[in-house]
C-alpha cells in the first residue's frame, strides 16, 4: 500500500462517484488516496479494523477462511465499493480478507474521524446503509450460487473474475499454479476435480496451461459457459 499525493485526482474521484455530497466538509482533510499491487491484501480476516475505504479503481477478491482452513469466495467488486463499513457499524475485527486483484486505487478514512466528523451526517449514514444492504445481500446470493451451480461455471465465472477488469482493458491476469488449492477451496470443489475441468477447458481451447498458471485464451467461450459472471 502506498499514499497517492494528488488532490486533484482524489477530487476527480469524489465527483466521479458522488461521494462529495457523502461526507461532510468537516472529513475532507482526513481523506486519503492509496493504491494497492495486484495480489496485494487490502485487509485480513480477524485482524482489528481501524479504516474505511472506499474503492474507485480497479477490482478486488472478497473472501472468508473457516477455522479448518478452508476458503469460501464471497464475491469480486469494482467501483463503487466500500470497505469496513460493517465492522465500523459493529466496532469489530475484520469480518473477510480483501486482495487486490488488479491495481487498486481507495479512498481511506479513519474511523476515529468518522465518529468525530460524520456520525450525525445523514447522506453518509444513508450511503452505508446501503451499501451494507446490498453486500448482506449478495453474500447470501453467492453461498447459494455455490451450491446451486456446477463447478464448469464456478471455475469458468472465476477466471473471468481474476482475468479481466472491466475498467481497465490493458489488464489481464493469470491462475497462478501456486494459487490452484486456493481456487478450489474458493469456488467449492476438490484440487482434483477442479484439474479435470481445467483438462476439459484446455481441449476446448478455453485456456492455456503453463507452469506458471492458468491464462484465458478464450474469454467469449468462457462467458458464454458461465451464462452469468456468478461471483460480481
Amino acid at each position: 500500500m502506498k499514499d497517492i499525493t494528488d488532490p486533484a485526482l482524489l477530487r476527480d474521484y469524489m465527483q466521479t462517484y458522488g461521494l462529495r455530497k457523502v461526507f461532510p466538509e468537516a472529513l475532507l482533510p482526513y481523506l486519503t488516496l492509496y493504491a494497492y499491487d495486484q495480489g496485494e491484501l487490502i485487509c485480513t480476516q480477524g485482524e482489528p479494523s481501524h479504516s474505511l475505504y472506499v474503492l474507485v479503481r480497479g477490482k478486488i477478491k472478497i473472501y472468508n477462511t473457516s477455522p479448518e482452513g478452508r476458503t469460501l469466495v464471497i464475491s469480486f467488486k469494482n467501483p463503487l465499493e466500500v470497505i469496513g463499513d460493517v465492522e465500523y457499524i459493529r466496532d469489530g475485527d475484520i469480518i473477510n480478507t480483501v486482495e487486490a486483484v488488479s491495481p487498486v486505487q481507495m479512498i481511506g478514512v479513519e474511523y476515529r474521524w468518522l465518529r468525530k466528523h460524520g456520525e450525525e451526517h445523514s447522506p453518509l449514514l444513508n450511503f452505508l446503509l446501503e451499501i451494507i444492504t446490498k453486500k448482506f445481500y449478495m453474500k447470501s446470493s453467492s453461498l447459494s450460487f455455490n451450491l446451486l451451480y456446477p463447478v464448469e461455471i464456478r471455475l469458468a465465472s472465476y477466471l473471468l473474475s481474476v482475468s479481466f477488469d472491466e475498467a481497465d482493458t490493458l489488464f489481464l491476469g493469470k491462475l497462478s499454479t501456486a494459487d490452484l488449492v486456493d481456487a478450489a477451496n474458493l469456488i467449492g470443489t476438490s484440487y482434483r476435480h477442479l484439474n479435470r475441468v481445467l483438462q476439459k477447458f484446455k481441449a476446448h481451447g478455453l485456456i492455456e496451461r503453463s507452469r506458471d498458471g492458468i491464462t484465458v485464451k478464450d474469454r467469449g467461450g468462457l462467458h458464454n459457459l458461465a451464462s452469468r459472471n456468478i461471483y460480481e
